[in-house]
């Protein structure tokens, strides 16, 4: 598994993030492209990084100026992953190596749930590939 680096702006963005939520963070990632900050959280600290309504989440991204995304960790790339897609159901995650020896998430989605699992303009499978890559060396993550 990867070793995550933070910088010191990293750790400031994480103790504010704290500090607003409550929820312990082990992880954050300035996406840009999408003007976002995905924060990772300590398992079971998901709902209280959301808050009651999205209080939470909605205050700190009016603290920050940017959409604000929370993620759970997990002790598997699989289980990962599927809290990375959330709120999409995922039916199964299975990690196969490709032809060049990359390692890929294979993720099989209810049908409905197709829409959100890719998100709009790819921002839900692209925080997935991101954070996958980041925390178990995944090379890419596919809806299937």
């Amino acid at each position: 598994m990867p070793r995550v680096r933070l910088s010191m702006e990293d750790m400031a963005l994480i103790a504010t993030f704290e500090r607003i939520t409550g929820a312990s963070a082990v992880d954050v990632v300035r996406d840009d492209e999408a003007n976002r900050l995905i924060f990772v959280v300590r398992p079971k600290q998901l709902g209280r990084a959301i808050g009651r309504g999205g209080a939470n989440v909605r205050n700190a991204s009016e603290a920050f100026g940017r959409v604000i995304d929370v993620v759970e960790m997990a002790d598997t790339p699989e289980e990962f992953v599927k809290g990375a897609l959330s709120p999409a159901r995922v039916e199964e995650v299975k990690i196969v190596r490709g032809r060049n020896g990359a390692r890929i998430a294979q993720v099989t989605v209810k049908e409905e749930d197709r829409g959100i699992a890719i998100g709009r303009d790819g921002r839900n499978v692209a925080r997935a590939r991101i954070l996958a890559k980041r925390h178990f060396g995944l090379d890419n993550v596919v809806i299937v």
